[in-house]
């Protein structure tokens, strides 16, 4: 029996507008996207039979989720055969994973994938990032730490030190993230972020949480992505176009290392294989530690790998986060490195096309035990 992945592509991409404080319902947002990604795959609403998205109409923070997927079977008048949604899934990808399932179980023929967020107006309604955080509702896991103020950045920033204490490596190496993201970004007219950044700018940025600096963080936005997973087959609905993307191995599994071994397992592809990558990058140091899970790099390796940011720039032996990533082109938590990883491999990243045209891309989302992988070819 072939893995699942051997009978879905992803026939069609489309986004919103993505930007800080739109003030735009995303019920819009969401809406402007699935539309675009549907017409894309040669599609019209009445064959999309599936909706996957995470984290489905409930989310842990005002923001973090702009519509369910009954929302949008009402908005777009669908008929669906199968759907699902929630944020018990592994990583923000596994929505993907599970529109990659349906299809080759035959649940459904073109599963339409989703996430809308509007957390940047959310925060600006509340005054503060810190005050949206505080109307969530209050997590078992976090009770001994909220007392003391500790959230995210808290924890990006310990996760930093731990790294560069157990690596070796150096702010300025780790610098190279989010000034290589920003270079990208600057030629991205839908990234958030185009002023460009050097790294002395970086190194100059105020302090979140030692060493986590401001640009080590990601940029919360308002925005949707959306995809259309279908079954492929011999023909019809755009599935083997020439602008189809496969999905060539998935990992799912828990934690880093977890993911990336689950997904190579899969594939005759090997790290040396892959052209480009849009690794999750929350904060910087999580770039490092999924190029070093997907073995792209040596382990501990990761900042003297990046350092200079000549390898990983558009030109470079491994072009990464080619969009500008989470730190510039703004969270939209894993779809918006996959929406840029279809970009690439489809030749139609204007601006920033990697030449020559990429052929194998490997995207990533999420964080310590909440990861998904995924490797995407032509």
């Amino acid at each position: 029996m072939k893995p699942p992945e051997e009978y879905a592509a992803i026939t069609g991409v489309g986004a919103s507008r993505i930007g800080r404080r739109l003030g735009t319902d995303p019920w819009r947002l969401t809406a402007d996207a699935a539309l675009a990604a549907i017409a894309d795959a040669g599609l019209t609403p009445a064959d999309i039979d599936g909706l996957s998205t995470y984290p489905g109409a409930m989310g842990s923070t005002p923001g973090i989720t702009g519509a369910g997927v009954d929302d949008v079977r009402a908005l777009l008048g669908l008929r669906l055969r199968w759907y699902t949604g929630g944020s018990e899934l592994p990583g923000q990808l596994g929505a993907v994973v599970n529109a990659v399932l349906a299809v080759a179980a035959g649940l459904a023929e073109h599963v339409l994938c989703f996430r809308t967020v509007w957390e940047s107006s959310a925060q600006a309604e509340r005054g503060s990032r810190s005050a949206t955080v505080a109307a969530s509702a209050a997590r078992e896991r976090t009770q001994w730490t909220a007392p003391y103020g500790a959230g995210y950045s808290t924890y990006g920033g310990l996760l930093t030190q731990r790294y560069l204490y157990d690596s070796g490596s150096t702010r300025e190496q780790l610098g190279q993230i989010a000034v290589t993201a920003r270079a990208n970004a600057v030629r991205n007219p839908e990234a958030v972020y185009r002023t460009p950044m050097t790294l002395d700018d970086y190194l100059g940025a105020r302090m979140i949480s030692d060493p986590l600096c401001l640009y080590d963080c990601d940029v919360p936005v308002d925005g949707s992505i959306a995809f259309v997973v279908s079954r492929r087959r011999g023909g019809g609905g755009g599935v083997d176009s020439g602008r189809a993307v496969t999905i060539q191995a998935i990992g799912s599994a828990s934690g880093f290392d977890q993911a990336a071994d689950m997904m190579w397992s899969r594939t005759t592809l090997k790290p040396e294989d892959v052209d480009v990558a849009q690794l999750y990058d929350g904060f910087s140091v999580l770039a490092v530690r999924w190029l070093e899970a997907l073995r792209l790099c040596p382990r501990n390796e990761g900042g003297r790998f990046v350092e200079g940011g000549h390898r990983i720039a558009l030109d470079g032996v491994l072009p990464l986060n080619t969009g500008g990533g989470q730190l510039s082109a703004g969270r939209m938590h894993g779809f918006g490195g996959l929406y840029e990883a279809c970009r690439q491999l489809r030749g139609d990243a204007d601006g920033r096309q990697v030449e020559p045209r990429p052929h194998v891309a490997v995207v990533s989302s999420g964080a310590e035990d909440f990861t998904s992988s995924l490797l995407l070819a032509l």
